[in-house]
């Protein structure tokens, strides 16, 4: 089995930049689609973005489009969110999740195709 554990997260100030990892203890990662997740306070858990196994494949949501990146070292067991330009209203827990999959396209956008959760760690963007 796969267990997940973010880090990185933190308080920052508008227009910062800030790195998130997502560790996976047990099984390795290389055949699982990875996926970030966010949850701003108050709201519905959002699609941030998504990496294939091989990481052929990513796929972000709109908000985030241009500004974050989704990476991934099978190798180290660690799946990356690079978060640029950061605003307030990217305020969220944010959370990885991961599926078993050997399709290198397949980068999911909905949480309930994720069968795998970390904890999540909070990101504060201060205006």
């Amino acid at each position: 089995q796969v267990q997940l554990v973010e880090s990185g997260g933190g308080l920052v100030q508008s227009g910062d930049s800030l790195r998130l990892t997502c560790t996976a203890s047990g099984r390795t990662i290389s055949s699982f689609a990875m996926g970030w997740f966010r949850q701003p306070p108050g709201k519905e858990r959002e699609f941030v973005g998504a990496i294939s196994w091989g990481g052929v494949f990513t796929s972000y949501a709109d908000s985030v489009k241009g500004r974050f990146t989704v990476s991934r070292d099978n190798a180290k067991k660690t799946v990356y969110l690079q978060m640029n330009s950061l605003r307030p209203e990217d305020t969220a827990v944010y959370s990885c999740a991961a599926v078993y999959s050997n399709n290198n396209y397949y980068v999911p956008a909905t949480y309930n195709a994720y069968n795998i959760w970390g904890q999540g760690t909070q990101v504060t963007v201060s205006s």
